[in-house]
């Protein structure tokens, strides 16, 4: 390529600046996350959330393109869909209300009159947490779909992903180089995913040396040791114990103490999906409310969507930003997000 020539005739001052805050010596994160409206113009955060907005879009079309119809569902919401703890409770005229953990709830509605939606939003955790793999906002894409069960859902996800990587691979190269990105991992990405269950997990924790045993739920070094045990491709892990999954989640008849879910695990990273077949059973729906001694009146309305006609169906969410964060080989999510909320941050 040749290039451009310029003939300037004229130059026209628009603004003067002040002395620049972001110098080019090293900045402590705290200091660049205070100036994140300015940090957002450097090489480096341009190319992450251009790759976030490829992301988005691509998954967005994977889905339009399949037939799904997207549902807006309530920020404000009067019930909690993954437990009571973790919730940012607002005072609503009086009565208690909290910002929406999940769109899952409203996406079963919508699935029972559209066959197949998703939902696409902000959701909130009061999780008093640190990690590098937490923020307390952050977008969440769930779909939901009538008559599919848990190998259909697993199908759907390892798709999307798939999908999404390969058109951030296809149309992202410059922000990619930005980012010095070693493709040849993401090129890696490719259907269909290997598949463990939980008790095959717990084996191999166990026989790397870990102090885990059935039962128990997985943290993050747990999931990052499975996740890179498959050749560079993300893991399905499967069939967790109920106790450690949420009340709407299908037992498999098989195994009684585990329900019919997964979790995908990125290489490196952990979990990125969560997804399950939901109980379509009026009867048994009511027994697990009754297990985790959830307040059964809260959540009538969803009872109604199996008292009045239900099918076998299922979904999952995805972590926008856990995604992001993966594609682009960062090392925390509040640089996959424009601005990011953690549990010492709300400003800028």
């Amino acid at each position: 390529h040749s290039g451009y020539e310029l003939s300037v005739t004229g130059i026209k001052v628009v603004s003067i600046a002040q002395e620049y805050p972001i110098t080019k010596k090293d900045h402590g994160t705290d200091f660049l996350m205070d100036y994140r409206h300015l940090w957002l113009r450097s090489r480096k955060q341009f190319a992450i959330l251009s790759i976030r907005a490829e992301i988005t879009k691509a998954c967005r079309d994977f889905l339009d393109g399949r037939g799904f119809t997207l549902i807006e569902s309530p920020i404000i919401t009067p019930s909690t869909c993954e437990g009571t703890s973790d919730l940012f409770e607002i005072d609503y005229f009086g009565r208690k209300a909290y910002l929406s953990q999940t769109g899952q709830l409203y996406a079963e509605a919508a699935a029972m009159a559209f066959g197949k939606v998703y939902t696409f939003g902000p959701t909130f955790r009061a999780e008093k947490s640190k990690t590098r793999r937490h923020l307390n906002e952050f977008w969440m894409l769930e779909p939901e779909v009538a008559f599919y069960n848990q190998d259909d859902n697993m199908k759907l996800q390892e798709d999307m992903i798939e999908f999404a990587v390969q058109k951030v691979l296809e149309n992202r190269k410059y922000e990619l180089k930005l980012l010095e990105r070693d493709v040849t991992g993401l090129e890696k990405i490719k259907a269909p995913f290997p598949r463990i269950t939980y008790t095959k997990a717990i084996q191999m924790l166990q026989e790397h040396g870990d102090d885990i045993k059935w039962g128990d739920d997985f943290g993050a070094p747990h999931e990052i040791y499975l996740s890179e045990q498959f050749e560079g491709k993300p893991v399905f892990v499967t069939n967790y114990p109920k106790k450690c999954k949420a009340f709407y989640m299908e037992p498999d008849a098989d195994e009684p103490d585990t329900v019919k879910c997964d979790d995908l695990l990125y290489p490196g990273f952990g979990e990125i999906i969560g997804g399950s077949e939901r109980i379509h059973d009026l009867d048994l729906l009511l027994s697990r409310i009754k297990e985790e001694k959830l307040p059964q009146e809260i959540y009538e309305w969803y009872i109604d969507l199996r008292r009045y006609g239900s099918v076998p169906h299922s979904g999952f969410g995805l972590g926008i930003e856990r995604l992001v964060t993966c594609v682009c080989g960062i090392d925390h999510l509040r640089e996959a997000i424009p601005f990011a909320r953690t549990l010492n941050r709300v400003t800028p």
